[in-house]
């Protein structure tokens, strides 16, 4: 299912979200990715679907929020991998222009040293970028990356790209527990204040099942010392928390089963979220545990809360 949602974000509103990438095809397998474990470690970008084929699938998608009232703030490409893997992105987003609607990319960064890359990204109003170490022993420990990628050559990609961009730039650094930062805030803050156009950087923690076991929410005061380190190098103006729960304003299209799918193929859902979308389709629990049994969603749980996704090949032995 290529567009589904509209989902709540805490960055953009009401996205509704393009899934341009089959799961789960990525350059990195972070040890917090909501998705699970990367099965297919890659660093060539192809051709997945047609395009006309996702303009096509989210015209229709934004059709049936409008007649139901719902709103769309972004069309945002938040895929099953890598987004910017796709050849074609460029041309996608032009043909999604048609729809009037502002247009996002939530990028690992990884692939911004190609300059057709950096061409696509500049067609999108927002750009959404993964900052999380610039310390090589942390980057690989915390986004495991495919061994062709260099952390410097990823880094610089990521300035040139800021040093051209004119729509909104923004950035995240995912904290984990059980990892030495040490200094590691200060150097990151220093790199994001080199980007020119960026506008805020984000502090996130986990909100849902990772990919492995042991990854935890960090204490307090390791979050905190980010914020006062990043606040210092960047200005308070420019630094925010995304450690809250993004909320349960999820979008019903018409067809229940189908939107639990599409939506849990790459957003885990928090039990009273699905009982909020139920309730939205006048139907019970009974349509979620249908779809256990036929094992097409799985029940997880993550800092004592329960979350439904879709059954992945990404999501099969969890680490421990």
């Amino acid at each position: 299912m290529i567009a589904f949602g509209p989902v709540p974000s805490r960055r953009l509103g009401q996205s509704l979200g393009v899934n341009n990438i089959p799961a789960k095809i990525c350059t990195y397998s972070c040890v917090y990715c909501q998705l699970g474990r990367t099965i297919n470690m890659n660093c060539e970008r192809n051709t997945f679907y047609d395009p006309l084929n996702i303009f096509s699938e989210v015209k229709k998608k934004t059709e049936e929020a409008f007649s139901l009232h719902e709103q769309i703030d972004y069309i945002t490409f938040v895929p099953d991998g890598e987004p910017t893997f796709d050849i074609n992105l460029k041309q996608e987003i032009t043909l999604l222009r048609r729809l009037g609607l502002p247009i996002a990319i939530i990028t690992n960064s990884s692939l911004l040293v190609q300059e057709d890359v950096r061409e696509a990204l500049h067609e999108a109003d927002l750009i959404s970028l993964k900052v999380d170490a610039v310390t090589e022993s942390l980057w690989k420990r915390i986004n495991r990356p495919h061994k062709n990628l260099n952390l410097t050559t990823i880094l610089e990609g990521i300035k040139e790209f800021s040093d051209t961009y004119k729509g909104r730039l923004i950035c995240e650094t995912m904290l984990v527990d059980k990892i030495n930062y040490d200094d590691e805030f200060s150097k990151i803050a220093q790199f994001l204040a080199s980007l020119s156009q960026l506008v805020t950087a984000y502090i996130a923690i986990p909100t849902r099942p990772p990919a492995e076991k042991w990854v935890r929410k960090p204490n307090e005061n390791i979050i905190n010392h980010a914020y006062q380190e990043y606040s210092e190098i960047l200005g308070s103006d420019k630094v925010e928390y995304l450690i809250g729960y993004e909320g349960n304003a999820f979008a019903f299209s018409g067809n229940i089963e189908e939107d639990l799918l599409s939506i849990t193929s790459v957003h885990p859902m928090r039990k009273d979220a699905v009982q909020i979308l139920l309730s939205k389709a006048n139907t019970e629990w009974q349509v979620v545990e249908k779809l256990i049994r036929e094992e097409k969603i799985i029940d997880l749980e993550f800092e004592g809360n329960n979350y439904y996704m879709r059954k992945l090949p990404s999501r099969e032995n969890r680490g421990v």
